[in-house]
């Protein structure tokens, strides 16, 4: 396999070079350079499966060093309804659109999980955001579709949301897509292009999109069973996508190695056919890849994390992969092990050879570290976000409510944490910051759970070039 800096064989195509006159950078190098240090993080925070009666919120938490209400949450957009499971959420432009004059990153796409409802945040005042407009789920529903999950913007102003069941929360799933108006487009792709959908990534200028898989909402609503897995109610395939037809061009089963397949990155290079997926349940990260001279994707296991046996487990327990995300230099991939409690960092400068570099065990079932400033961790990592320059990784600790209730139950009782570690991309190394610590068990209506985390100006996971 060739560097990742070029995605193999593929030549930069000059075509595609254009005049910055929108939202986001010109390239994943220009975001390094030109992107100011995080002073700000919107954070989905809920309620959703707690003893408290409020709704959900978008968290503002202070990341500057220099404030005097660092590591606080300065500001909640609370939901206009109750039990919503906000989950993900993405912008309504971002680099993807830096050719599009008129264009702004101001607009936040904040579905709601379990609802259905999808809430839009004018974020233009970037400390004070306010609820713009809702869809309401009965509008989507008249797409049969239900549970959006991955919010991405695209090149033309308008947005594709990932929906992960049918009007009943069953199967199928599929795509919906809004207009720049925010209003409902329609059904993206044909319907039953797939069964199973979750989170997605797309590289335009290859003309494709990856999409993974995760269940039928009303399998894994309740929590995790077992059962469903042996009943093959979870999903283990990527679909490669043509991305202008909104047709799926190719499936891969990556088999019972990797079951549930839930974050998928290509390489943030516009050029790169190369990306990662976790399995979550199988706890293996997969590497994926054009191969030009057979016209089609590959994948193969990259990365294994073994189970450890617990005392209080009857089976091995797996480090359950549940997030990752790539540098903006594509340099190094970060993960989370979310039983285990494990931030990790593997060097892919050469994706089909990852080198681990280093580990945090913080949190969950074994982490080393169990408590900090004295604030007890009662989940391990989860929701990762890293700064543009790659030197400050962040993340959360609640996975889904029904989930966070059957793994760990003191996560609903004393509410989620933020946590942070600094990275050195030098010598690909990574230390605990003891001195930061959001706490989500502080807040005015009794402890929330923190999931997805987004900066104001762009981020590892949701920027996207043309």
């Amino acid at each position: 396999m060739s560097d990742a800096s070029t995605g193999g064989d593929v030549e930069p195509d000059h075509d595609h070079e254009h005049h910055h006159e929108g939202p986001g950078y010109a390239t994943p190098q220009a975001a390094i350079e030109e992107g100011e240090r995080e002073k700000l993080a919107y954070v989905m925070s809920l309620y959703v499966g707690t003893d408290v009666d409020a709704s959900d919120f978008v968290a503002v938490v202070d990341l500057d060093p220099e404030s005097d209400t660092y590591a606080e949450i300065v500001d909640r957009i609370e939901m206009p309804e109750r039990g919503d499971e906000l989950h993900h959420f993405g912008w309504n432009a971002c680099s993807s659109s830096c050719h599009m004059d008129g264009l702004e990153r101001r607009h936040l796409i904040v579905p709601g999980q379990r609802s259905s409802r999808i809430h839009v945040i004018d974020a233009k005042d970037r400390r004070n955001p306010e609820l713009e407009t809702v869809i309401e789920p009965e509008e989507v529903f008249e797409y049969d579709l239900s549970a959006p999950h991955t919010v991405h913007c695209i090149p033309d102003g308008e947005i594709l949301i990932s929906m992960l069941g049918d009007a009943d929360g069953e199967l199928p799933g599929g795509f919906l897509e809004l207009n720049d108006d925010f209003e409902i487009e329609g059904r993206w792709e044909p319907p039953g292009e797939i069964e199973m959908n979750y989170d997605y990534w797309y590289q335009p200028r290859q003309n494709v999109m990856v999409s993974s898989e995760w269940a039928a909402p009303k399998t894994y609503y309740p929590g995790f069973d077992l059962d469903d897995v042996e009943a093959g109610n979870y999903g283990r395939k990527l679909h490669f996508w043509d991305w202008e037809n909104g047709t799926v061009e190719q499936t891969i089963d990556l088999g019972e190695e990797g079951m549930i397949p839930l974050e998928v990155r290509f390489l943030h290079t516009p050029e790169s056919t190369h990306g990662f997926v976790g399995a979550a349940l199988s706890s293996n990260i997969f590497h994926f890849w054009r191969d030009d001279d057979a016209g089609e994707y590959r994948a193969e296991k990259a990365i294994d994390f073994e189970s450890r046996e617990h005392e209080d487990w009857d089976m091995p327990v797996p480090g359950l992969t549940t997030d990752i995300l790539i540098s903006m230099d594509d340099r190094y991939l970060f993960g989370s092990n979310w039983l285990h409690g494990e931030v990790w960092m593997y060097d892919i400068s050469d994706p089909s050879n990852p080198r681990r570099a280093d580990s945090l065990s913080v949190g969950g079932t074994f982490g080393e570290v169990q408590e900090v400033q004295g604030r007890e961790l009662n989940a391990g990592p989860q929701m990762l976000q890293l700064s543009l320059d790659g030197e400050r990784l962040y993340w959360t600790t609640s996975l889904f409510s029904s989930w966070d209730e059957q793994f760990y139950p003191e996560e609903g009782e004393q509410g989620s944490v933020m946590l942070k570690a600094d990275v050195d991309p030098r010598t690909g190394t990574l230390e605990l910051d003891e001195d930061f610590l959001v706490d989500w068990g502080e807040c005015p209506e009794g402890p929330a759970r923190a999931h997805e985390i987004r900066w104001p100006d762009g981020d590892c996971t949701s920027d996207v070039w043309q």
